[in-house]
């Protein structure tokens, strides 16, 4: 019986063999199905589109024409050949300003008003000066009247018969004498009033000529000369009425407009609260320059009516030619640069003062041969600038079919923020701006908000 019960024992070895041939697969499925979660993981992760901001590269439309050659590019600003901040020449509170920011005007226009009514009477007390001034002269220039000359006779011949008649006196008291008739006295009384009475007809006798020979010469170009000085004080008060009225001197558009009705003007020191300088501000926008500071070390390239292709960062598919303009007779010690201006030959109404510009000076001489130009650097356009943030050991991303291609690039040089690229980008790539540090070659990449 006890051999019996062995044969009935279960082996515990080969029970747990079983139950280990009975594990295997559900574990092979457990790691299979891990790996392909994994793979799946690694799969999706590889194939998700990292997002990036891209800017569309453009070459600065100052390229040379066929048969040109850039020679040197340079920036600046734009300015008004002739800007104008327009002043009052009288002093008073504005009545009425007729233009606004941006307006186009006339040459004369009138664009301000003051008050103008302490002037009006000023005018008439200096008009009321000359007309009494004017009357003398005329006075003066017409001399004595026929009634004048005739009263001043009327009283010469008076006198001369008041004498005939003392002296006639004066004679019967001198026969009367001898005989004691008359007193001595009464003689010389008579004597006094005979020598009163010939003075007497001297003086109607002077006074009678001066008024037939009429005032003196030297008289009427007196009161000539004060006719004249108060001529020049009525003609100042004029120009200070006129004055009160402010017109435009050319032809032009108001850039800025300064005052307002009720605000003060003056020609003198102005606060910063106080009257005001000037009413407005004028150019003309037909007449504008690019002022550029060229450096001494490319200064050479530049000469005299040198042609130029200007182009502005506001249009940049937009370019206008121009022309050496002015070159100024000193260099700027400090910046070691020399300001040039250069004129623009066909300026319209997209160009404004203190917008920035891109200047390309050009030579007329023609490249050495096409391969070199095509591999060579680029010297017949102006270099393409980017950021300096886009570029990443020497090379650049651009996204082609959504994914990120890597082409290197040969910097010229730094200029602040950005930097001239003069080989390796020709224009219209989509630059992809501060590449991540993970982004490779051929990657698939999605655009965010592009700048343009």
């Amino acid at each position: 019986m006890e051999s019996d019960l062995q044969k009935l024992r279960i082996d515990k070895a080969h029970k747990a063999r079983r139950d280990e041939r009975s594990a295997w697969p559900w574990i092979l499925a457990v790691v299979l199905a891990l790996g392909a979660g994994g793979a799946a993981w690694q799969w999706q992760s590889a194939s998700a589109a990292q997002s990036v901001q891209t800017m569309r590269v453009r070459v600065p439309e100052g390229a040379a024409t066929e048969g040109e050659v850039v020679v040197l590019d340079a920036t600046g600003y734009v300015m008004a050949a002739h800007k104008i901040e327009l002043a009052s020449k009288a002093i008073g509170r504005v009545a009425w300003v007729g233009v606004e920011m941006g307006d186009k005007i006339q040459k004369d226009q009138v664009l301000v008003r003051l008050e103008d009514d302490e002037y009006k009477a000023r005018v008439a007390q200096q008009q009321g000066q000359v007309d009494n001034a004017k009357a003398l002269l005329a006075e003066l220039e017409a001399g004595s009247r026929p009634q004048e000359i005739v009263a001043a006779q009327a009283r010469l011949d008076q006198a001369e018969a008041e004498l005939a008649n003392a002296e006639s006196s004066l004679k019967r008291l001198k026969e009367l004498e001898p005989s004691r008739a008359v007193s001595r006295q009464q003689v010389e009384d008579a004597d006094s009033l005979a020598r009163a009475r010939r003075a007497a007809v001297n003086t109607q006798r002077q006074q009678y000529e001066l008024v037939k020979a009429g005032p003196r010469k030297e008289q009427i170009a007196a009161q000539r000369a004060t006719v004249r000085q108060l001529e020049g004080g009525l003609a100042m008060a004029m120009i200070d009425l006129a004055n009160t009225v402010i017109r435009s001197p050319l032809a032009a558009t108001v850039l800025s407009r300064n005052v307002e009705v009720g605000e003060f003007v003056t020609t003198g020191f102005v606060g910063d609260r106080g009257a005001k300088g000037f009413v407005v501000s004028i150019a003309d926008l037909n007449d504008l320059r690019v002022e550029l500071d060229i450096s001494q070390n490319d200064f050479a390239k530049v000469s005299p009516k040198q042609p130029c292709r200007i182009v502005t960062d506001a249009y940049p598919d937009k370019k206008y030619a121009g022309v050496v303009d002015l070159i100024s007779p000193e260099a700027n010690r400090q910046k070691a640069t020399i300001q040039v201006r250069v004129k623009v030959l066909d300026p319209d109404e997209l160009l404004k003062p203190d917008m920035n510009a891109t200047v390309s000076f050009l030579s007329s001489r023609k490249p050495a041969t096409t391969q070199a130009a095509a591999t060579g650097p680029s010297a017949d356009r102006p270099p393409i600038r980017v950021p300096a943030t886009a570029i990443r050991d020497g090379a650049v991303f651009v996204v082609e079919n959504s994914k990120a291609v890597r082409r290197t690039v040969a910097v010229a040089r730094s200029i602040g923020q950005e930097v001239e690229v003069r080989q390796g980008l020709i224009g219209g790539e989509d630059l992809i701006l501060s590449p991540p540090a993970s982004l490779q070659d051929g990657a698939r990449v999605k655009t965010g908000d592009s700048s343009h």
